[in-house]
């Protein structure tokens, strides 16, 4: 089947230009103005945006072991819905993705039921560094650390296991860093003072600038020492943005993400949605969120991810010690930041080089993230000028809630392609279709 795309505006590689693309066996065939292939289909797309589509480098897509709270058939659903095209999960589910035969047993699972296309890191325990050293490089996106604090008895402590991860990975090393002494004195110091009725607004305080830098400025010490490839995900403080270099990402050792809630979201939020913003690293201060911003722009920040971390409402309904850190968000994710393009902070093609090539780049992904002939076509067309009402829409998560509820984002997700074939239109998900694993260039 042929399916030709009609009159977009495309944004991609820095640039806008209208055109017309052609798609064939799955794959972008052809670009160029008013393409007159005879076609099965055709998408007008005129006063729209085209977009690559999305690689979120951060989701939790809770399967195997919590599928209560969300299954990749599921969250893969909302992705599509939200613009994103491919994604990579992390190990903390049960059991653990911490050797070759968990890793397989992911792969299986997408391969059934994931809409969008498919990566999976192997995850870093104190007692597996062999299993990270013998990783296949062609199934795992990347090895995933957790430094300092985790759920699902992931944290990773030892030294010399850090040692060992850094000097023989061969893969990327994500890093989440937090140090745990000092979350756990700050959160003894707040149990002091409150009791059992810990306010929310103390999250970024328990979960505090000093306990990020900490972590990240050994990761980012231990890289130094050992010539390791480092992506720190989820910075959230100004602070630890003195320990990255601008510039392009492509030629750096040590690269950062952010996510689309810290760019969003700052403390100010905590009175009104309390548990529904618990997430770790902490959302912080409204000087973190604009440095964060700040970094995007100036390329001191090099990708922009979700870490999507469903739990159920009945789960966030806890107090402050009981309810789980986390969100939902791919359904909203391009939603935020075309928003925060047209306030000025960013400019879309920013937006699509944090969020589309540099993801790709980074993680070596073979044809996916751009608009080019001969890449797969994995494709976003956004109403730049409609309204998305987000509680006039359903939410596809599992866990059947957002944070955005009454909030009006100022554009809309019109189609999503996933390999060629249509998987979310006019606001209905396509069901039948299935993404496929990513391929790496390694």
């Amino acid at each position: 089947m042929k399916l030709a795309i009609r009159d977009a505006l495309l944004i991609n590689e820095g640039t806008q230009r209208e055109a017309d693309v052609l798609i064939a066996d799955g794959r972008i065939e052809k670009i160029g103005g008013s393409i007159s292939d005879a076609v099965d289909r055709e998408i007008d797309a005129a006063g729209k945006w085209l977009l690559p589509g999305m690689i979120d480098d951060q989701v939790h897509f809770r399967e195997p072991g919590m599928e209560h709270k969300g299954t990749i058939a599921t969250e893969s659903r909302a992705a599509v819905a939200g613009g994103i095209t491919s994604y990579m999960e992390m190990p903390n589910c049960n059991p653990l993705t911490i050797n070759a035969g968990a890793l397989l047993d992911k792969h299986a699972r997408a391969a059934e039921h994931s809409m969008a296309n498919y990566g999976f890191y192997l995850g870093a325990t104190n007692d597996n560094l062999e299993e990270i050293k013998s990783v296949d490089i062609h199934r795992a996106c990347g090895i995933k650390v957790f430094m300092g604090a985790s759920t699902g008895n992931m944290l990773v402590d030892n030294v010399e296991t850090l040692e060992g991860i850094f000097a023989s990975s061969p893969l990327l090393i994500a890093t989440h860093c937090e140090d745990t002494p000092t979350i756990t004195a700050n959160e003894k110091a707040a149990y002091e003072k409150y009791g059992e009725e810990i306010p929310f607004s103390e999250h970024p305080h328990i979960r505090s600038v000093d306990a990020c830098y900490a972590s990240s400025s050994l990761a980012v010490d231990l890289a130094k020492r050992f010539g390791s490839r480092l992506h720190v995900l989820h910075i959230t403080t100004a602070k630890e943005l003195e320990l990255f270099t601008a510039g392009d990402a492509t030629t750096k050792q040590i690269t950062a993400e952010a996510c689309v809630h810290h760019l969003y979201f700052n403390e100010s939020w905590y009175s009104s949605l309390g548990a529904d913003i618990k997430c770790n690293p902490a959302i912080k201060s409204h000087a973190d969120q604009l440095g964060i911003r700040r970094a995007v722009k100036d390329d001191v920040i090099d990708v922009i991810a979700t870490d999507h971390a469903p739990h159920t409402a009945d789960e966030k309904a806890g107090n402050y010690l009981r309810a789980p850190a986390g969100l939902p968000l791919v359904q909203h994710a391009m939603l935020i930041l075309i928003d925060i393009a047209k306030s000025g902070d960013l400019s879309i093609e920013k937006v699509v080089e944090k969020c589309a090539h540099t993801p790709a780049r980074l993680f070596d992904v073979n044809d996916r993230g751009f608009i080019r002939e001969g890449y797969w076509a994995d494709l976003v067309v956004v109403d730049p000028e409609s309204d998305t009402i987000v509680d006039n829409e359903p939410v596809l998560a599992k866990c059947g809630w957002t944070p955005f509820r009454g909030v009006t984002f100022r554009s809309r997700i019109e189609t999503t392609l996933v390999n060629g074939e249509v998987v979310y239109s006019g606001g209905q998900v396509h069901e039948g279709t299935r993404g496929r694993p990513l391929e790496y260039d390694r």
